[in-house]
């Protein structure tokens, strides 16, 4: 993997990750992948004092066979106000990942658990599932894009839509932004999709290839448009229900029942459509 330079977050940060960086069309965001208990402390003292209105963390997880029934490989947190992607390699890490300590003692752990932190996730479901399964960690002060979407609408609310659709219709993209984004996600999936020949070992690699790096960056860094747009058009009705059922789907992840994968994930909560 070729290793671009970014402007490091402290002065020896750089040698606590591997800093590299994506080209977005509109202006240069750093992706800095944290491979070390160092490199996670160092991450936690930028979450520190962040803004909370709007959300500053954006978040997604890669993994194989992502549930209670496979792993967590690599969590992406996409920092808004200064515009930087972290990926954090949990399948290096595993635990520890979770466990390093800023020096305020603040911990991952204790930020996803945390409900005065905003998480924002796109269907945290599966996200939920594998981080209670694997490490123990009740997610809090969640706010799910996929939620969101469904709630703004004005037309039919049967079902739900996936987070392809959301960004092809609702990021506002330019035609360069476009045909970027569909490059980049199409070269991703055919190494990792097994219905295109990939595989989703493909995570667990080290190092990580380019390919995949900018995979991982990419969708989590247009969550904060569809935020925006989405939170915009919910009347506060709407934010209570999206609330509720937010806090529905964490439980649900965390029951002896969850089904991870099926065609009932897409319908709509009960009395929403």
């Amino acid at each position: 993997m070729s290793l671009l330079s970014a402007k490091p977050l402290q002065d020896d940060l750089s040698t606590l990750t591997q800093p590299l960086k994506k080209t977005s069309l509109e202006e240069e965001y750093s992706i800095i992948f944290v491979q070390t208990v160092e490199g996670v402390a160092e991450l936690l003292e930028e979450l520190t004092g962040l803004p909370t209105e709007p959300p500053s963390l954006y978040i997604d997880l890669e993994g194989v066979n992502l549930s209670r029934h496979g792993t967590i490989s690599i969590i992406q947190i996409f920092v808004y106000p200064i515009k930087r992607t972290f990926l954090v390699d949990i399948h290096t890490l595993k635990g520890s990942a979770f466990s390093a300590p800023a020096s305020n003692g603040s911990t991952l752990h204790s930020i996803l658990e945390s409900p005065s932190i905003p998480k924002v996730f796109f269907d945290v479901r599966n996200d939920s599932d594998a981080l209670f399964s694997h490490y123990q960690i009740t997610l809090a002060g969640v706010q799910d894009i996929q939620s969101m979407e469904l709630a703004q609408r004005s037309f039919n609310r049967r079902c739900v839509n996936n987070l392809g659709k959301c960004i092809e219709y609702d990021a506002s993209l330019t035609p360069d932004e476009r045909k970027h984004w569909k490059s980049t996600k199409d070269t991703g999936r055919k190494l990792f999709c097994p219905e295109q020949g990939g595989s989703y070992d493909v995570f667990n690699i080290r190092p990580l290839s380019d390919e995949i790096i900018q995979y991982c960056a990419q969708d989590v860094q247009f969550l904060p448009r569809l935020w925006h747009k989405y939170d915009r058009a919910m009347s506060q009705r709407w934010k209570a229900k999206v609330e509720e059922e937010v806090r529905n789907r964490i439980e649900l992840s965390k029951s002896s029942n969850y089904i991870p994968e099926g065609r009932h994930r897409a319908l709509a909560p009960k009395g929403w459509a």
